[in-house]
């Protein structure tokens, strides 16, 4: 493998309005619609140019929200801060903010839709 393993990432969702509300809230960001047959897509804001892999809530037929498989983390300055906004956002803290050693710290939590999702910083 020439590259870094993860080159996107979809988190499935049951209500994307809600969703949107829930991660642009959280994390900060806006995100736009993208135009794919047979499914709603909104993708984070990404630089192709920059470190870590782009991605898209989306809402298709057959595919549901659900908690123990991929685990997709966002970076952050301070996850205390992102965690700080979950609860108001409409969704809820699994683990708060916990050392990982030289790896900074993570915070687990649930998003609006029942998936569970990593927050990471340094600090």
């Amino acid at each position: 493998m020439s590259s870094n393993p993860v080159g996107w990432f979809e988190i499935y969702v049951k209500d994307l309005d809600r969703a949107r509300k829930f991660y642009e809230s959280v994390l900060g960001v806006k995100m736009k619609p993208l135009d794919s047959p047979g499914r709603q897509m909104l993708q984070f804001e990404s630089d192709m140019n920059r470190y870590g892999a782009g991605g898209a809530l989306i809402k298709m037929d057959g595919f549901e929200p659900a908690v123990g498989g991929t685990l997709v983390y966002f970076m952050s300055d301070d996850c205390a801060v992102e965690a700080a906004r979950v609860n108001s956002a409409g969704g809820s803290i699994k683990r708060e903010k916990e050392s990982i050693g030289e790896y900074g710290f993570i915070v687990l939590a649930m998003d609006s839709e029942g998936n569970m999702f990593g927050l990471h910083s340094m600090k």
